[in-house]
């Protein structure tokens, strides 16, 4: 098998690699950045920062549940390549809007800042939904078969590192800063994503349907009848749904259980953000380049330990003198923090095992002129997951649960990841 590292090194690799980072880089940073705005400086009580997330969550996967069977569609039926460009462009006018929000916010007009700000999220959402089949769908037209699995854990991996360095920036500059920063990085991914080559249509061409609802109906259904498909789709929209939870709850987390500033939940949002990349990386020498989900319903199972042994170590945690919070200095020299922050580094490399070899399944199942519509409807059903997901912690708050209640939902949400998985490897056994 190639170096999957070596993949960088290429040009029909390299500027798809610095696009992706670049653009989930950017997307998080505005996210958190927001998140953090909010829960330590608009919001004064746990419910509403976790309600605000939770909201912010849910609009943000919205139009990945309306538009990914347009934007499938429209990947599989024009050159991926060309696609890449029109989106990089969009972003800066997006990212533009969303900083003045920011800025509007942190300028003494809250209400309008909010809806300015939420309408951002919207509109990254649908840029992201846009992207997001291309950019495991271009990868079977500009890899070799044994290249896939090696090029969608760097994709994955690359993901994940672009949260861990986006939300670290989030929780150490103002929003001042952070309103500026989000415009230069559309710039700078604006560039990249004029270098990636030409992906152009593999088949024949596409009557689109741009009705959302028939569309996502219709590619839902032709996907899901491939018992392997569906059982990859499910366990990974599973994965996401859990992942939503933890991502909601997180920084509220921070602030109230363990009593620690923004710089402290953007630390442990990058620690996560680095174990999963390291779970990507893992996953992908053990396989050896295989397609296999033999190691996902063990990876999970242990993920559903830690996050056991998370919440144990949440609820035993000292908490700062009443009205001040840990910085990032007390806090990793707190003498219970060790246990805590290596417990969530191993919920996140797991996490990583689980899911990365689910993705490979999706681009190698089907053949290259289906490649985008298949990610796609992944993207519909995970998004439709997550949605429910962001719902559930708004009802579950509002019934009184708090976030290590919510933990324990999601220890018990991984063991029917495993049952899933566990399935899907069956499935490919038997074939």
């Amino acid at each position: 098998m190639n170096n999957a590292l070596g993949l960088l090194t290429q040009r029909r690799f390299l500027p798809l690699f610095a696009t992706q980072f670049l653009g989930a880089f950017n997307d998080n940073l505005y996210k958190h950045a927001m998140v953090l705005f909010a829960t330590y400086q608009l919001f004064g009580d746990p419910a509403s920062e976790q309600n605000f997330n939770a909201l912010a969550t849910g609009l943000a996967i919205l139009p990945f549940v309306l538009l990914s069977a347009l934007s499938g569609q429209l990947a599989d039926n024009h050159d991926k390549a060309k696609i890449i460009r029109i989106v990089k462009t969009v972003e800066i006018g997006i990212m533009l809007y969303g900083a003045a929000g920011m800025l509007v916010a942190r300028g003494g007009h809250p209400t309008v800042g909010v809806v300015m700000m939420l309408s951002a999220v919207v509109l990254l959402g649908i840029h992201s939904t846009f992207f997001g089949p291309i950019k495991y769908a271009i990868l079977p037209q500009h890899l070799k078969e044994d290249q896939v699995l090696g090029g969608t854990g760097l994709v994955e991996a690359a993901t994940y590192l672009s949260v861990l360095t986006g939300t670290i920036v989030a929780g150490w500059v103002s929003v001042e800063w952070a309103a500026g920063l989000v415009v230069v990085v559309a710039i700078l991914g604006w560039f990249t994503g004029r270098m990636v080559p030409p992906a152009p249509r593999s088949g024949p061409e596409l009557v689109i349907n741009y009705n959302p609802l028939t569309a996502s109906w219709h590619l839902i259904a032709a996907t899901m009848h491939i018992r392997r498909l569906f059982l990859a789709i499910v366990a990974i929209s599973f994965f996401w749904t859990i992942g939503s939870v933890l991502i909601v709850i997180f920084p509220v987390l921070v602030k109230n259980v363990l009593t620690a500033d923004k710089q402290v939940a953007s630390l442990t949002i990058a620690i996560f953000s680095i174990g999963v990349a390291i779970g990507s990386v893992i996953i992908n020498a053990m396989l050896k380049g295989r397609i296999s989900a033999r190691y996902s319903p063990a990876s999970v199972i242990a993920m559903a330990v830690c996050v056991l042994a998370f919440a144990l170590q949440a609820r035993a945690w000292t908490p700062a003198p009443a009205g001040t919070l840990y910085g990032a200095w007390a806090f990793v020299t707190h003498p219970q923090s060790l246990f805590v922050l290596l417990t969530l580094a191993m919920i996140a490399i797991f996490g990583g095992m689980f899911v990365v070899p689910l993705y490979a399944f999706l681009t190698t199942t089907v053949t290259k002129d289906q490649t985008a519509r298949t990610v796609a409807a992944n993207n519909v059903v995970n998004c439709a997951a997550m949605s429910l997901g962001a719902v559930g912690v708004i009802l579950l708050t509002s019934a009184g649960l708090g976030p290590i209640d919510m933990l324990l939902i999601v220890a018990a949400m991984c063991l029917i990841s495993a049952w899933l998985a566990w399935r899907l490897h069956r499935a490919c056994e038997e074939k």
